[in-house]
């Protein structure tokens, strides 16, 4: 398989830019510690402060991470414009440090169909069976049906209830409507803790799906008590064909080597950053593919159909327990559906594609796409990690 090798993510566009001064944590693979070292981004550099939190949960569970994390002076480790440039697999340096995804031992979980386009292209999905080149004529029937209006319905309401019992009278009631405007959401594993891939790397989809976009959303980073303490961007790699097949192959669809993209950093709850500003988010999706492919949307968090704060709630509490806390992909609104190879077919990738996921309040992340089975193999768990803290006189 041929892919691009000019894809080198930019260094100004990686960190944001929304005129405040960001508490931003990551994760760095440190070559002379034989393992991965947190840090802190202080202009333009990434500070090792694995000495005072050894791993992005530790500091997590303080009760207010970017106070405590103000107080560590670090050790400079590298800059993020050195760190970037080692990153990407096909020219990285063994012995210089490089970029990881900016969350560890967290569990890593996904909100779906939690905005109305994305409920819909999940129910367009569930009747094509799968098969991209019925997904326009199904997409017609449905919009017919249904109408719009759906906008400003709140999942769960008294009106919600009642337009579930029309759509059930007509035929057209669906599981993905229910967790769409029904008062539970769906919520399920995205990526076991240390498996997500962060920027400036590759992210997979399997080999023999034929149908499959990306999905850029908002990740929330959870400590163990429920608090929400930051957020990141994210990509929860989607197969179409094979969630279309049935919703109980999930699991094949969502949950693969490199299939979870979160970064470039994670950008801690301060001052000048809070909930409020996800709620008002705008997220930037662009592909660029080696046949000169060219696609970007948006996607307005403020569309949402759930409350993040709402949708934590549904992750973690007296019904469900993270002791090392959790990441939640929020969902996305961004359904691609133009035309890519052949007229009715929609969106699906290729090998090379470069999708680049943006906030100015988080950065942007980019992933180069190439089959999960040729990506680098998932190899450093937990068992590694704790051997190495321990190694390293971190525990």
């Amino acid at each position: 398989m041929t892919v691009t090798t000019d894809w080198a993510p930019d260094l100004a566009a990686t960190l944001p830019a929304d005129g405040a001064v960001p508490t931003l944590v990551g994760r760095v693979w440190d070559p002379e510690a034989g393992g991965p070292s947190v840090v802190v981004v202080r202009d333009g550099t990434a500070y090792d402060v694995s000495g005072r939190f050894a791993t992005v949960r530790d500091l997590c569970e303080h009760i207010d991470p970017a106070v405590m994390l103000a107080g560590v002076p670090g050790e400079p480790l590298a800059t993020v414009a050195d760190l970037l440039a080692n990153t990407p697999p096909e020219g990285r340096d063994p012995a210089r440090p490089w970029l990881l995804a900016p969350v560890d031992l967290q569990a890593v979980k996904a909100a779906g169909v939690t905005f109305v386009v994305s409920m819909l292209e999940r129910l367009i999905e569930e009747r094509a069976r799968g098969e991209a080149d019925a997904a326009a004529t199904v997409r017609a029937e449905i919009t017919a049906a249904i109408g719009g209006g759906l906008d400003e319905l709140v999942p769960g309401s008294p009106e919600a209830q009642r337009l579930k019992e029309v759509l059930r009278e007509r035929g057209m009631w669906s599981q993905y409507l229910e967790v769409g405007i029904g008062p539970d959401a769906e919520i399920f594993t995205k990526a076991q803790p240390l498996s997500t891939v962060g920027t400036a790397t590759e992210v997979g989809v399997l080999a023999a799906s034929q149908w499959n976009n990306p999905e850029p959303e908002v990740a929330l980073v959870v400590a163990s008590d429920g608090r929400i303490v930051g957020a990141a961007l994210g990509n929860d790699v989607n197969l179409r064909d094979v969630e279309g097949r049935s919703a109980l192959l999930l699991p094949k669809a969502k949950d693969n080597n490199a299939a979870c993209a979160i970064g470039p950093f994670v950008r801690l709850f301060d001052d000048g950053f809070a909930l409020d500003h996800v709620r008002a988010m705008t997220v930037s999706l662009e592909v660029r593919g080696e046949d000169d492919f060219e696609m970007v949307g948006t996607s307005s968090m403020r569309a949402i159909s759930r409350d993040p704060a709402d949708l934590v709630g549904q992750l973690i509490g007296p019904h469900h327990q993270y002791p090392d806390g959790a990441v939640l992909l929020l969902g996305t609104m961004f359904a691609p559906s133009d035309d890519r190879d052949e007229p009715g077919m929609g969106f699906t990738h290729h090998a090379g594609d470069v999708v680049r996921i943006s906030a100015p309040e988080l950065g942007t992340l980019v992933n180069r796409v190439r089959a999960s089975e040729e990506c680098a193999p998932w190899a450093f768990g937990v068992a590694d990690l704790m051997r190495n803290l321990a190694g390293r006189m971190l525990l």
